[in-house]
């Protein structure tokens, strides 16, 4: 069953200062219902939601329906961020990816009724209702 709980962000949140140091990144760090960790990437030199339109428009241009761009915000998705980003903000996110993934499971089974996570893991690039944005 998945658990998340203070203790085990504020773990998070000193692994984070540490490996973000220096790299102008602004984010929050949250709990979700006791079961997840969000981080909320409020503001950073590096424009990811260009890298991400770029890299993935590139990749579906040819597909329908139609590639739709990321304009104010994007969830990162914690399996496949490596083929959707490069260079600076593909940097930036293996700094931030794998101290959440350090110590996570994932067992889950199409055919059970339940996942069996140790705990799940959110990733927001900016927010709905509070766009990304890039500082100098």
């Amino acid at each position: 069953m998945a658990y998340m709980g203070q203790d085990k962000k504020k773990e998070f949140a000193a692994a984070l200062k540490i490996a973000l140091k220096g790299t102008g990144v602004k984010y929050t760090l949250g709990v979700r219902h006791n079961t997840a960790i969000v981080m909320n990437i409020k503001a950073a030199p590096v424009d990811f939601l260009q890298n991400y339109n770029e890299v993935v428009g590139e990749k579906v241009a040819h597909r329908y329906p139609p590639f739709q761009p990321a304009v104010k915000y994007l969830q990162l998705n914690q399996y496949y961020y490596q083929e959707q980003f490069t260079g600076k903000a593909l940097e930036i996110l293996n700094k931030i990816m794998p101290i959440f993934m350090n110590g996570n499971y994932n067992r889950a089974d199409a055919y059970a009724d339940y996942p069996d996570m140790n705990y799940y893991v959110y990733v927001n690039i900016g927010q709905w209702d509070k766009p990304f944005m890039v500082v100098a």
